[in-house]
């Protein structure tokens, strides 16, 4: 029998906010901290390690953590999450993004349809459209070949898809596996439109337009851009145009796209890189084996996260460490750090996925918590990162945590020696340079030159970013944010806080307005 307790109610609560707190500059100076770096880390999917050396955590701290996972039953909710419990309780839906990838517990049977043969059947369906595409089997309307892939969303819809498209495009090309070039249009703003649109040759162009329930107003209102922009040009938009939806959606079964692939209630946005949302533009870019590669990778990690030891579990541990510097150590911020470029919109995705699960202030049954929850997250691609915030990172007043994301091997596959190193030693030198940096610091009489450390950080290390290794790294931190969630008694899979906004700017437009809703509309000339 599961308890959904709110945080302060575990006895575990307690016994960590009465644990001796630990010096990061103490114990990460000398051999102390050369033996912590040994010993502190978790090997996770595909060849990647969590290192937590630089953490604030003791034998004697993870001990607590460990028990508060076993109280808190984090193991147990995981498992009746995959096994298809209604764990979003907001909306009444269960949480399945996880079945996209792989089957980690028994037959999920919901609307009387068994969920993984419907997600595995729109991958299939998706790799024979992809195929056709490369094979030149479905060709634009002068009997040409397609080039370009543009998807259409916002959101989950876009940032997600987008981070995974960017990670993996140089590795396609190294790999001679990049089949079209994918561009996104996310913005309502025209000009982001306009901008992929002048940047495109739309005669070669397949556009994905992607809203679960055909309604999201920016998205509807690109696509009739597009259209238009297509019209222009004296082409056929329903002959450049596919769709992921759901089967109810108004777009399902419109005669306006060569096909509609499908997706469901049970898939959030933002966990939806998996789904058919990243299945067709990444399948379209890279090929359905590269896209069947991701997955594996992600499924890979999921494995893992079902280890009901925390010490043994990179995701659960990862979670609990970031619950406790949240909660008692009162560090309201974390910034993601990727030392890869490929990686650089990798920080957007996860302050979706992180911010909106977790930024709630009441409980999965809509009751106020007394505990702080999610942190903001933020982040940019090293060394960019050093030349820019960096300097608060390391003097400013406030302590933020770090999570550093590191690889070994570049995915170019050369590298000219350049001042006695080659460009990926130098990145690499710089991200071990930075951990220890930010925890022991460096003392000097000029305060301005002076550096308290103390700054905690972890690393997760790796060979090279590859399809499998970027869906374990994905897949690590949704199970990071749903642990979190389990912790702080959230729904961490509905997203109320995104609809006020919606329903004021519908108003807006309809011009049923008063009081300072009107007067900001006069002066932006709506």
């Amino acid at each position: 029998m599961l308890n959904w307790k709110n945080f302060d109610e575990l006895s575990s609560y307690q016994a960590l906010k009465d644990a001796k707190r630990v010096d990061v500059k103490t114990v990460m100076s000398g051999d102390s901290g050369a033996e912590r770096v040994k010993k502190y880390h978790v090997p996770m999917a595909e060849g990647l390690d969590y290192n937590y050396a630089a953490k604030a955590v003791d034998d004697d701290i993870l001990g607590k953590l460990a028990d508060l996972a076993k109280e808190a039953q984090l193991a147990e909710k995981f498992e009746e999450l995959y096994d298809g419990a209604v764990i979003n309780t907001g909306e009444k839906r269960l949480v399945l993004h996880h079945l996209t990838r792989g089957q980690l517990g028994k037959d999920v049977i919901a609307d009387g349809v068994n969920k993984r043969d419907f997600y595995v059947e729109q991958q299939k369906r998706i790799a024979e459209f992809a195929n056709k595409v490369h094979a030149g089997e479905i060709l634009n309307e002068k009997g040409e070949k397609f080039t370009t892939v543009v998807q259409i969303g916002i959101g989950g819809s876009d940032l997600g898809p987008r981070a995974m498209y960017l990670a993996l495009e140089n590795w396609a090309k190294v790999n001679k596996t990049l089949k079209m070039t994918a561009k996104f249009i996310s913005n309502v703003d025209p000009d982001d439109a306009a901008a992929v649109l002048e940047s495109t040759d739309v005669a070669h162009a397949i556009f994905v337009l992607v809203s679960k329930s055909g309604t999201t107003l920016e998205t509807l209102t690109n696509q009739t851009f597009v259209m238009n922009a297509l019209r222009r040009d004296g082409l056929d938009p329903s002959k450049h145009m596919i769709a992921v939806t759901s089967e109810t959606s108004p777009l399902a079964h419109s005669d306006e796209y060569l096909a509609a692939f499908f997706m469901d209630d049970y898939i959030g946005g933002r966990y939806s890189s998996t789904s058919a949302v990243g299945g067709a533009i990444l399948s379209l870019a890279f090929g359905p084996e590269v896209f069947a590669q991701f997955l594996e990778g992600a499924a890979a990690e999921d494995k893992l996260a079902t280890e009901k030891d925390p010490l043994k579990n990179p995701s659960m541990l990862d979670a609990l460490i970031g619950v406790y510097e949240r909660n008692f150590l009162g560090y309201e911020s974390t910034a993601v750090l990727p030392y890869s470029q490929a990686l650089n919109r990798f920080p957007a995705h996860l302050q979706q996925l992180d911010m909106e699960s977790n930024g709630k202030s009441v409980n999965r049954f809509g009751d106020p918590v007394s505990y702080v929850t999610g942190p903001v997250i933020f982040g940019e691609p090293g060394t960019n990162g050093q030349h820019s915030f960096y300097q608060l990172l390391h003097q400013g007043t406030n302590i933020i945590p770090l999570q550093f994301v590191g690889f070994r091997h570049n995915q170019i596959g050369m590298d000219d020696t350049i001042q006695g190193s080659t460009s990926q030693q130098k990145l690499c030198a710089n991200v071990a340079a930075q951990i220890v940096a930010f925890a022991c610091g460096k003392e000097d009489e000029n305060l301005n030159k002076n550096f308290k450390g103390g700054r905690p950080s972890s690393i997760i290390i790796g060979d090279q970013v590859n399809p499998k290794t970027l869906g374990a790294l994905l897949a690590h931190f949704e199970n990071k944010v749903m642990f979190q969630g389990f912790v702080w008694n959230l729904n961490s899979f509905d997203q109320e806080g995104v609809q006020l906004g919606k329903v004021l700017a519908k108003r807006v437009l309809a011009h049923d307005t008063e009081g300072a809703l009107k007067v900001y509309s006069d002066l932006l000339n709506i």
